[in-house]
């Protein structure tokens, strides 16, 4: 036998007698994890070469995945959400559709409880890193540019024509756009303005909303931090010949003038807890007395908020430095004590997993066809691939939702 797999059988066989030491241990977390299914299952398929059906006391969503490693659950029980997308980068587990694992974790909130959270030093260390790249004017400019200055080129290669990079609103049979088109008509609708007056969008993105308000008779002042979003713009109402828009490459904290409306779709994610009274503050400022915020946001489960506020998830560390979904309850009562009384609350979750499914097709179609910049190499991909499953899978589980909200100010 050549000398090389002699060598090579009998490391084989020294990882055969560790798995099997390691694989009570193994088997002692994913009871842990089976304790706390109390809806769905997972069709596990272990290193050990067993299968075991974790969970299944109840209907549910019942994924299958493939454990290459026992170093998966090592990186879940001590990183969470992140640890768990480390382990799927690094190819200890697999699955053939990860959306409806991700839709049964977050299903499975409350009674799992932290068995998918960081914990210890790890948590800290996290916390910390998160804490260095909060949103305050200088980190808030950083961290828009790392999400949203990946170039205008990559996001036109996925999203929908209008470049709306947030929730659509579906009706029965309507395609991506069409309902991308019935969501910023719908925030227009809550502003309450007509022809010649004035409203201060937060966060414009790429200007679909400035668009369809401006070509209603609107006039708007658009804010972004984003360089690339801004000339976006800019050349968009140039395209289009509407002159009612205006683009500042300003931080909403220095607002200035008074409106008739306000609107903020899906930006205020990337304002942080710490900042969330600034933003309203900024909100009740620069509208006039009467006048109405019309706000689309992204909310997580009042009842685990506390310990995803205490730790980093996946979506933090990886894709928005800085962000943070709401804890409705406590954003809406520091809205009601700066005058602004919360009207007409409308949550959709369901057509955010739609949404997010398009673009994951939109996405995985650019990058078969090699339509994606070049610049962007195949881990790149595989993240974002990976976010927008992730994210459709929290919508599709309950535990998050997107809802519109008027703010009025009390005159």
């Amino acid at each position: 036998m050549n000398p090389g797999h002699v060598v090579e059988a009998r490391t084989e066989q020294r990882r055969s007698v560790v798995r099997r030491a390691t694989a009570p241990v193994f088997h002692r977390l994913l009871d842990r994890i089976d304790a706390g299914l109390a809806e769905g299952a997972i069709d596990a398929h272990l290193p050990d070469g067993t299968h075991r059906l974790i969970g299944g006391r109840s209907p549910g969503p019942v994924p299958v995945v493939h454990l290459h490693r026992w170093r998966a659950l090592v990186r879940l029980a001590t990183g969470g959400s992140v640890g768990w997308y480390e382990a799927w980068a690094a190819g200890d587990w697999s699955s053939p559709d990860p959306v409806p694992l991700f839709d049964l974790f977050m299903r499975n909130r409350a009674s799992l409880g932290s068995a998918a959270r960081a914990g210890g030093f790890v948590r800290g260390a996290m916390r910390l890193g998160h804490w260095l790249r909060r949103n305050h004017r200088a980190g808030s400019r950083r961290n828009i540019a790392a999400h949203y200055d990946l170039g205008n080129d990559f996001y036109e290669t996925w999203l929908d024509p209008s470049l709306t990079y947030s929730s659509a609103i579906f009706a029965e049979g309507e395609d991506l756009a069409a309902a991308q088109q019935r969501k910023l008509e719908a925030v227009l609708d809550r502003t309450g303005t007509g022809p010649g007056d004035t409203i201060l969008e937060i966060g414009c993105g790429w200007g679909s909303f400035a668009e369809v308000a401006a070509r209603g008779g609107r006039q708007v002042h658009a804010l972004t931090l984003s360089t690339e979003q801004k000339a976006h713009v800019e050349a968009r109402m140039a395209a289009a010949g509407l002159t009612g828009v205006t683009v500042g490459l300003t931080d909403y904290r220095d607002a200035t003038g008074q409106y008739d409306a306000v609107a903020s779709i899906e930006m205020v994610e990337a304002v942080g807890q710490q900042y969330w009274p600034t933003y309203l503050d900024t909100i009740a400022r620069v509208l006039k007395p009467g006048g109405r915020a019309a706000i689309q946001y992204i909310i997580i489960d009042d009842a685990i908020f506390p310990a995803y506020a205490a730790s980093v998830d996946f979506i933090q560390r990886y894709v928005f430095p800085g962000g943070m979904l709401l804890s409705e309850s406590a954003f809406r009562a520091l809205a009601e004590v700066r005058g602004l009384d919360w009207r007409d609350r409308h949550g959709f979750g369901l057509d955010y997993a739609e949404t997010l499914r398009l673009w994951r097709l939109a996405f995985d179609a650019a990058v078969a066809a090699g339509r994606l910049p070049a610049r962007f190499d195949a881990r790149f991909v595989a993240l974002w691939r990976y976010y927008l499953m992730y994210c459709e899978g929290g919508f599709r589980g309950g535990g998050i939702d997107v809802a519109q909200v008027t703010l009025m100010k009390r005159g």
